[in-house]
């Protein structure tokens, strides 16, 4: 006798020795003992899984009649009688297979029913079994639905899909629909023990693992898989030669990749990608079982019972379990699922996956740079707070020159806190106390330098935990002008050592030291961070959706336009030391154009669209030479490609139709702009929001609450109303 493959040998033939889909033999048993049975069944679900198998299940329970005869409907067929032998060979006349991908058309549907009226020659129900019915055509779904609706009684239809959403729902509301579920690997792994422990054939159970995972919830799959198996190890299944065949990753390239992570060898890593690449193994299912080895030590770590214990690399799962931080255990399951994704876009799967291994030993937590280093300064920061005083002993702290400490102490402040005192940040207020010290006068230089870096330290740290943008919230105007006061009023007081004796003894007499915003910087160390916030803080937030991407030479001159016009240059120089010096704009008319020359007016009221608007509020009027028929605009833009032909042609255009009476022509030059439609804009639109802030701090009931509970305003929660000024 020929040869049989596993999968036809040992097709089940009762619903007693079907594996799996217990929620569909529960319910056709039900209903065949019961005798409520539906006329049409729809059994969908991926191949292999069942669907034939119950079908020819439900054909025999229906027409078994028993060894002896004289059964009736069961749901347990005896496997004996004519109807179950002729439906298991494949020859009872009253149970017709057909499949639609093959027999589509409304012909073959259309032949099919007719012969479905005629009674059953041999049989209690004639059964029609239609396989691959989404592939129907919809003439053909049509022809069949009055028949499907009202079938005679001695007419059953078992209908089989892997793809229901192709079926119409006039279809599928006329059948019984049941969702068949794919295989757990456990069910194929106990059955494939099952049938080759029958067969006689002498396997491992790791194998056995690997060939369920390989056939994905198919059992018909996992079956066609042993049969390729038996005869590739010639009559034996072992795990060497189920991995050669299904050219599976052996799980100790994976163990030497992490231990290579663990222990941040780069090199190892390349070695381990290059013996892969030496074999020919795929690296898309590499990061698959990476990261099924990175869950299994996940498990390992948080619920060890749920690991299976049959594991060949069960040691090292759970030795890499207590190696790994369950942190790092979970980016790198994130890296290795998402790296299965970006393989398709990297040049090669090589360079894909070697650049995988390197993300994870790249953004390994703790690993340093930006983002490792940042977490732990403020544990470097908080302690530095108790042990300042202690650093300056009695005896040194009075040798200590009054100059010392009249830079870093600001005058007495009145011992009522200030209302806005309240929104100070937490992180600041701790980086604060070593700077005051009411006490006891400021230790010697070498003790200063260490407690100012402290300080640097603990801001640079606040700075991080923010988002990088700077260490303190945004104040209200109020708080900003303090800090510039300080500022100024301290620099040249260091400069002056001799002149500041008396100030050593006022320094322990003061009732209540002041906030830390208050602070002035010190001559030899300028706190840049604390005053940078004051003038640009606001101006650091999104700008407006036509004034992104400025040109990064006009960013100083951008923001001294935002600033208070009473500060110059000169006075600005302690909170922005690199500005550049701004020219003192002058707005000259032009009565021949009938023009008042503002020209950043002029170019946000241009009919402009684009880049050719991005062109006008970004270009700074030099000069304006009307002539006899044609006026000569000279223009200043910061980057080159905004004067292309094309948004030049617009502009002119545009500024021609506004001036009508000449003959208008541009001339562009490149360099740095200050007073341009943009710089208006954010300038107007950052005098709004100084001007909400002060209007909510300076509120009588708000001061009341910030006083009195302790509460303070949210940093960056104030938002200036839509169409506010900036002086409501």
């Amino acid at each position: 006798m020929s040869y049989q493959v596993l999968a036809r040998k040992y097709r089940p033939k009762n619903f007693d020795t079907l594996v799996g889909q217990e929620h569909v033999v529960r319910a056709l048993t039900h209903a065949l003992q019961t005798g409520r049975l539906h006329h049409a069944y729809l059994f969908t679900g991926t191949r292999g899984v069942g669907k034939t198998t119950l079908s020819r299940i439900l054909a025999k329970s229906l027409n078994c009649i028993g060894p002896d005869g004289t059964g009736g409907i069961t749901a347990t067929p005896c496997g004996v009688c004519d109807a179950c032998t002729a439906i298991d060979a494949g020859r009872f006349v009253d149970y017709i297979e057909m499949d639609a991908a093959s027999n589509r058309g409304v012909d073959e549907m259309a032949q099919l029913l007719e012969q479905a009226v005629y009674a059953p020659s041999n049989a209690r129900f004639k059964v029609y079994m239609i396989d691959e019915v989404h592939m129907l055509t919809n003439h053909a779904f049509n022809s069949m639905l009055k028949t499907l609706e009202e079938p005679p009684e001695h007419v059953k239809f078992i209908l089989a899909t892997t793809d229901p959403q192709k079926i119409p729902v006039t279809v599928l509301s006329r059948c019984l629909q049941f969702n068949l579920k794919q295989m757990p690997p456990g069910h194929i792994i106990s059955h494939l023990d099952n049938i080759l422990g029958q067969e006689g054939i002498t396997f491992e159970q790791p194998a056995l693992r690997l060939l369920a995972q390989g056939a994905h919830g198919s059992m018909r799959d996992a079956l066609s898989l042993t049969d390729q198996a038996i005869a590739y190890a010639a009559g034996q299944v072992t795990l060497e030669a189920v991995q050669g065949m299904l050219g599976a990753l052996d799980q100790s390239y994976l163990i030497r990749l992490l231990d290579a992570l663990l222990n941040q060898d780069g090199a190892d890593l390349m070695v381990v990608a290059d013996e892969m690449a030496s074999r020919s193994l795929s690296y898309n299912g590499a990061l698959q079982d990476l990261g099924t080895l990175l869950h299994r030590i996940a498990l390992a770590q948080s619920v060890p019972s749920a690991v299976p214990e049959d594991l060949p690399e069960l040691a090292d799962i759970h030795r890499l379990a207590a190696a790994f931080d369950a942190q790092e255990v979970q980016l790198y399951y994130q890296i290795a699922v998402h790296g299965r994704n970006e393989i398709g876009l990297a040049p090669d799967e090589y360079a894909g996956f070697t650049m995988t291994l390197l993300r994870m030993l790249a953004f390994r937590p703790g690993n340093g740079g930006a983002e490792g280093a940042a977490p732990p300064a403020p544990a470097a920061a908080r302690p530095a707070a108790p042990r300042a005083p202690a650093a300056a002993p009695p005896a040194r702290a009075a040798a200590a020159p009054a100059a010392s400490y009249t830079a870093v102490v600001p005058p007495p402040a009145p011992p009522p806190a200030p209302p806005r005192a309240a929104p100070a940040p937490a992180p600041v207020q701790e980086a604060a106390p070593p700077v005051q010290q009411p006490s006891s006068p400021s230790a010697p230089g070498p003790q200063n330098n260490a407690a100012r870096a402290a300080i640097n330290a603990a801001l640079e740290a606040a700075r991080a935990a923010s988002g990088g943008r700077s260490a303190t919230p945004r104040r209200s105007t109020a708080m900003s002008n303090q800090a510039d006061a300080a500022a100024a009023s301290a620099t040249p007081t260091a400069a002056a050592p001799p002149e500041q004796p008396s100030a050593a003894p006022a320094v322990p007499a003061a009732p209540k030291a002041p906030p830390p915003w208050e602070q002035p910087p010190q001559a030899a160390v300028p706190v840049q961070p604390v005053q940078a916030p004051a003038q640009d803080d606001d101006a650091g937030e999104e700008p407006p959706s036509w004034a992104t991407d400025i040109f990064d030479d006009t960013a100083v001159a951008l923001e001294a336009s935002a600033a208070p016009a009473a500060l110059t240059p000169s006075a600005s120089a302690g909170g922005r030391a690199t500005a550049a010096p701004r020219p003192e704009y002058i707005i000259t008319p032009v009565p021949e154009l009938d023009w008042d020359g503002n020209w950043p007016a002029l170019a946000a009221a241009l009919p402009l669209r684009g880049v050719a608007q991005q062109l006008a509020f970004q270009t700074e009027i030099v000069s304006c030479t009307p002539d006899a028929n044609v006026t000569t605009f000279r223009l200043r833009v910061p980057i080159d490609t905004l004067r292309a032909s094309g948004n030049t042609d617009k502009l002119c255009a545009a500024l021609q139709e506004r001036f009508a009476a000449t003959k208008v022509h541009l001339e562009i030059d490149i360099g740095a702009v200050w007073y341009t439609a943009s710089a208006e804009a954010i300038a107007f639109r950052d005098a709004c929001q100084r001007s909400a802030e002060e209007t909510v701090l300076n509120d009588a009931f708000v001061q009341d609450v910030m006083r009195e509970l302790g509460a303070f305003v949210v940093p960056g929660s104030i938002r200036p109303a839509p169409g506010a000024s900036a002086t409501a």
